[in-house]
């Protein structure tokens, strides 16, 4: 039964909430042990939270992921894991969460709070609307990159939450949503509502054209992000403009395969499986760590 609850936790989609070290990487004190250490504590936090979520989404939508020719393989669809089980899992997750939200401050807690409240809007209603869904699910990369600096506050009060940060952050999830309803919409073919009912609303072309909406604005916001004036006094150099390009190659690969190749669904899992992306985020990392930690 341990195995069908990791499974069911979906540890792959952690990847998401690497996203609440970016503001211990981007205030340059990945060097200090103790904000790292909370900064580790907040991902703990968000993947148990998400884990929570995942479950109770699999309890809600067990006849439709049943229908699914993925998802029915699922713990909770295929009946390895009974309801009854997930509810305790849950009960043990959340109570860990609030555990952890204690250590980490109140304004944690509070942006924990608010993603639970927001995916469960989601999982009830929201996910059904067009447009909102994906808007969604850029609200919550956005509330990832919020607590990763909410951890830091308390023990070190100087940092601060770029707006920059929150714009790249949006733009560039509502890049990987759309890609992702994109992927499911060709998968499903023309029996999409019965894989998910919002695809019934979205075409192919008026999410294509959405993509290169949001290809364009994620790389230009991040662009306008490195020659800022409040960038370069921050930093006290120009360089971060030299990690654009790694930018650019990654949201053109992504943008490449959602559109001409028969990859995942998952975006979390495209980046785990595609070798050229996982070298370019690798790349572009490094370059941000020798800019900012030996300029």
């Amino acid at each position: 039964m341990i195995g069908a609850i990791l499974a069911s936790l979906r540890p792959k989609q952690w990847t998401k909430n690497l996203l609440l070290f970016a503001g211990v990487l981007f205030s340059r004190q990945l060097d200090n042990g103790e904000l790292l250490a909370r900064a580790a504590g907040g991902f703990l936090a968000f993947c148990m939270l998400a884990g929570a979520v995942y479950l109770l989404n699999d309890v809600r939508d067990v006849e439709e992921d049943r229908r699914h020719p993925v998802k029915r393989l699922r713990p909770v669809a295929s009946g390895r894991l009974s309801v009854r089980a997930v509810w305790i899992t849950i009960a043990v997750l959340l109570a860990g969460v609030a555990a952890l939200s204690r250590w980490l401050g109140a304004g944690f807690a509070c942006v924990a709070a608010v993603y639970l409240a927001v995916n469960l809007a989601y999982s009830f209603f929201l996910k059904q609307q067009v447009l909102i869904d994906v808007f969604v699910i850029a609200t919550g990369f956005v509330l990832r990159a919020i607590a990763g600096v909410e951890v830091l506050l308390p023990v070190s009060p100087g940092t601060e939450l770029s707006p920059w940060l929150l714009v790249c952050t949006f733009f560039g999830a509502l890049f990987l949503a759309l890609g992702k309803r994109r992927r499911e919409l060709e998968n499903a073919g023309e029996d999409a509502r019965s894989k998910r009912a919002v695809l019934e609303h979205y075409t192919l072309e008026v999410v294509d054209g959405l993509l290169l909406v949001t290809a364009a604005s994620s790389l230009m916001s991040y662009a306008l992000y490195t020659i800022w004036p409040g960038t370069v006094a921050k930093f006290g150099t120009e360089r971060l403009l030299w990690t654009v390009p790694f930018v650019a190659y990654g949201i053109f690969r992504h943008l490449l395969l959602v559109r001409s190749a028969s990859t995942s669904e998952d975006p979390s899992q495209v980046l785990l499986t595609d070798r050229p992306l996982a070298a370019c985020l690798v790349l572009y990392l490094v370059a941000v760590l020798l800019i900012l930690y030996r300029a």
